[in-house]
Formats: C-alpha cells, sequence, structure tokens
C-alpha cells in the first residue's frame, strides 16, 4: 500500500481544504442558480436564461416584472371595462392572486381610498397612503407594466398605478403594490440553500482531510506509546513492526534501533555484574588458600615449631612465596580494571629477542624446577632479531600462559616447551605442554573472559578466570595475535606472534 509522508499529506490536506471547497461551492452555486432560474423564467415569464440573469443583478426590474401580467390585466380593464374595477369583487379576486406574489390592491377615487387590500394591518392607514401615493394622471400616458414608482420609508414597496374615468365620472386609480421585504422568496431560499451547503462542504471536507491524516499517524503513535510503556516498565524485548517510507516509519525505526541499543547495553551491564561478582569471588577464593598458608607457617614459627635455620628458612620460602602469589592475584586484578577501561598502561622498546627470551626462561625455569616440571627453549629467529614490545606486559603474557598450562598438568612429569620461529614480517612464540588438553567445543572460547573448560577443576586449583584473556589484550595492543591448538590427553600449543622491528617499514597490520 503506498504511503506518503506526512509533509506531504500535510500540504495535500492544505490545498484540498482551500481548493475543494471553492470548488463543490461553485458548483452547488451553479446547480442552485441553474435550478432558480427555471423556477425565475416560470414566474416571471422570462424566456431566455440570460433573462433570468439580468433579473437576479437588478432586484427593482424583477420586481416590475413580478406584476407585470396582473397590470396588464388591470390596464386592458381600464380601457374596455372600467366598471369591474370598481367591483369589490373583482378587486378581492384579484387582490388575492397578487398576494401570491407579495404585493396588493388599493382603489382610490377621487384621491380617497375605497379599497385597500393589505394583507394585515398596516402601518399605515387610509389617511397615510392617501399622502402617499401618487396622485391621478402621475403616471401619464406613457405607463406601462415595467414602469413603477419605488416609494421608501417604512413600507419600501413598487407602486404601479393603472387610472380610468369611473361610471359616475369619478377619477379613479388602482394601484399594484409590491412589498421588497417579502418578495422574491426564491432568491431568499436560494442564499440559505447555498449557505447550508457551503457550511457542510466546509465540515465535510475538513473531516475528510482529519481521518485521513488522523489515519496515517495513530497507528504508529500508538505503537510508541505501547513501546515507552513497556520501556518504563522496564520491558526491552518486544518489537516496533511499523516499515513504511514516511516520518513516523523513521520515527519508529529509529526508537526500534534505540531500544535494541538499550537492551544490548543493558544485558552487557548485567553480564558485566556478574563478571565482575565472578572475579570477586574467584580472587577471594584464591586469595584465602596463600593467606592460609601464610597464617599457618608464621603461626609455625612463632610458636617455634620452626626449631632448627633450615626449617625457619623453608617456612620463609613458602611464605615469601605466598606474598608473591597474593600480590601477583592484586596486580591481576588491577590490570583487569585497566583492560576494562582501555588504560593499560605501555611503555614499549626496542628488545633483542634472543637475550629477552634467554632471560626469560632463566627466571620461568627456577620456579619449574621446584614443580618438578621440565622446560626445553629453542630459537630459530636470527640473533639480532629485534621486536618493539612493553618487557613487562610481554612477560606477563609468558607467566600467565605457563601458569595456565601448569595447573592442568597431569599426574605424570610436566613438560614445557618453548620455541621461537622468524614468521617474515613477525617472529612466533609457540609454548607448548603435556597437560591434559583441551576439548574442541571449549577451543574457541579459552580467550573469553571468565571463561572455564573445568570449572569443578578449577575451583580447585584456583585461577580468576581472566588469565588468558588478559594475554588476549596484550597480545593485540601489540599489533599481534594468538591462537591455540590442542588435543586431549595429549596437550596445548599456545601461538603469539609479535611484529619485528623494521626502520622502514611502520604500522603494518596483522594479516
Amino acid at each position: 500500500m503506498f504511503r506518503m509522508k506526512l509533509k506531504t499529506r500535510l500540504i495535500i490536506a492544505f490545498c484540498i481544504i482551500i481548493l475543494l471547497p471553492i470548488a463543490l461551492a461553485l458548483a452547488a452555486l451553479f446547480g442552485f442558480y441553474t435550478l432558480q432560474s427555471r423556477i425565475v423564467r416560470q414566474n416571471y415569464g422570462y424566456d431566455t436564461e440570460d433573462d433570468a440573469y439580468v433579473f437576479f443583478s437588478n432586484t427593482l426590474q424583477l420586481m416590475n416584472r413580478y406584476t407585470e401580467s396582473d397590470y396588464t390585466e388591470i390596464l386592458n380593464l381600464s380601457k374596455t371595462d372600467p366598471g369591474r374595477l370598481e367591483s369589490e369583487d373583482y378587486l378581492e379576486e384579484e387582490n388575492e392572486k397578487l398576494q401570491q406574489k407579495s404585493s396588493f390592491l388599493i382603489f382610490c377615487k377621487d384621491g380617497h381610498v375605497v379599497y385597500n387590500g393589505y394583507p394585515e394591518e398596516s402601518s399605515l392607514d387610509d389617511e397615510a397612503w392617501e399622502d402617499t401615493l401618487p396622485s391621478y394622471g402621475e403616471a401619464g400616458e406613457n405607463a406601462t407594466a415595467k414602469a413603477g414608482y419605488f416609494i421608501d420609508g417604512d413600507t419600501q414597496s413598487l407602486i404601479k398605478q393603472v387610472d380610468f374615468i369611473c361610471t359616475d365620472d369619478s377619477e379613479g386609480s388602482v394601484f399594484i403594490i409590491t412589498s421588497s421585504e417579502s418578495i422574491l422568496p426564491e432568491i431568499r431560499t436560494m442564499l440559505i440553500e447555498m449557505g447550508v451547503a457551503v457550511v457542510l462542504i466546509l465540515a465535510l471536507t475538513a473531516g475528510v482531510m482529519t481521518v485521513w491524516i488522523y489515519r496515517g499517524t495513530i497507528t504508529p503513535i500508538r505503537k510508541l506509546q505501547t513501546a515507552t510503556k513497556n520501556i518504563k516498565e522496564g520491558n526491552l524485548d518486544f518489537t516496533i513492526d511499523y516499515d513504511e517510507e514516511d516520518e513516523m516509519g523513521d520515527l519508529c525505526r529509529n526508537f526500534e534501533e534505540m531500544r535494541k541499543r538499550l537492551k544490548e547495553s543493558t544485558e552487557e551491564k548485567m553480564k558485566t555484574e556478574q563478571e565482575n561478582k565472578a572475579l570477586i569471588s574467584n580472587i577471594a577464593h584464591d586469595l584465602k588458600t596463600p593467606i592460609t598458608a601464610v597464617k599457618g607457617y608464621s603461626e609455625g614459627i612463632l610458636d617455634g615449631v620452626a626449631d632448627t635455620p633450615e626449617k625457619r628458612d623453608r617456612y620463609l620460602r613458602t611464605i615469601f612465596s605466598k606474598a608473591n602469589e597474593m600480590d601477583r592475584l592484586l596486580n591481576e586484578l588491577t590490570l583487569y580494571a585497566q583492560i576494562d577501561t582501555n588504560r593499560i598502561p605501555y611503555n614499549f622498546n626496542k628488545i633483542l629477542v634472543s637475550e629477552y627470551f634467554a632471560d626469560c626462561v632463566d627466571e620461568i625455569g627456577l620456579d619449574l624446577e621446584t614443580k618438578n616440571i621440565g622446560l626445553s627453549y629453542f630459537n630459530y629467529a636470527d640473533e639480532q632479531t629485534i621486536i618493539i614490545a612493553d618487557p613487562e606486559q610481554l612477560m606477563r603474557v609468558i607467566n600467565n600462559i605457563i601458569n595456565n598450562a601448569v595447573k592442568y598438568m597431569d599426574d605424570r612429569k610436566g613438560q614445557i616447551n618453548i620455541r621461537i620461529k622468524d614468521v617474515g614480517d613477525f617472529i612466533q612464540v609457540e609454548i607448548e605442554d603435556n597437560g591434559k588438553g583441551i576439548a574442541a567445543q571449549d577451543l574457541p572460547y579459552i580467550f573469553d573472559r571468565f571463561y572455564r573448560t573445568d570449572a569443578s577443576r578449577n575451583s580447585s586449583t584456583g585461577g580468576s578466570g581472566i588469565g588468558l584473556s588478559i594475554v588476549k589484550k596484550i597480545i593485540e595492543d601489540h599489533g599481534g595475535k594468538i591462537w591455540a591448538t590442542s588435543k586431549l590427553n595429549t596437550g596445548t600449543i599456545m601461538y603469539f606472534v609479535i611484529r619485528k622491528y623494521q626502520e622502514n617499514i611502520q604500522d603494518r597490520t596483522v594479516q
């Protein structure tokens, strides 16, 4: 179904409201004029429509024509049978006919009113009429049916005069008086009908335009009202299905987009809150173990259980190790907050790959040795290869990967292999373990925050669940990428690449 814009609707409605009533009024006027012209021609004896138009525009002329036939009849009788004009019966009969034309007769004899055919009590008595009416002979010999006198004042009437000599040789005058106040009922009726028609046309036009515009806007407005009520009540699980190509359609689509974003924001906020709760729970769990150990070994020293130098030294080393573990957990929590706000502090420098990773392996090897885990290191890159990296954060990456591998080592003797390879513009670091491995369905999600492949095992071994997500963030901030391969009961290999330093090439991206 074709839909037009609200602006177009309003323009069309404005034009229709202005033009349609005018056109309909003109059509109604023409129709009424045609009808009334026919009535006027029949009532007043006009032969053509042009004649009717002339007398519509000339009321006095029409009033003259209105009683033309009656005047002609009386004029003829004044010449052929003047005695009949003196008959009261004839005057009554003729007066009744004239009353149908809003006219009446007055008969004067020697200047005195003999017969007054006014249908009701007149504001003028006979004496007043005698003073008002013209005298005998004033009409003249050239008086015709289309000639008359118009008298103003209270009567406002058109007077036609027929003079004749009565049978007793007195001077008689018959007056046909037509009141202008009650003349032309057809025109008055036409004007009333025209007024009613114009009002009806305006009302109909306004009503149709109102309904047309209302129907084009009420549906989307109701949908928006329902949508705002849902949002007010906290319900975001709905859709606004109004896709018309108009302003209201644009508004509904924008509102729907806002709803989707608000829902996504709300879901993201809820997810973040859940993650924060999980992080606090994990950190609290992980801190509990080293704190308990520190308290236990400290009490052992205070109570004298460590009664030899060797025993005290072992207790102190354990306390120091657990303190370092707590420090690592707190640093991890701080780094998580920095990741969440994209404010990890980096200090990028040129790093010689061979020296840096050799130092890393020496540091890691001491810790792994105490856990009875073997470590092998292979550097296949050129000895002069340089990368741009933050040494502290890169060390955090390696530690997090190896610590994660150690947590999931099997009972068999653990082994970790570190390999450095040159792959064109990047160096590739591979860290391989012989742990329990990762199931194929879990592998795509291991870098997501708080994701655990084995929740029961992880809760016993500790871990905040954000170690690998931190690793991914740091590597990506270095312009590299990280991935993994794994096989159950065989082990896992973590891969990540870091761009090599090249003086003439800058800002390349990892493909």
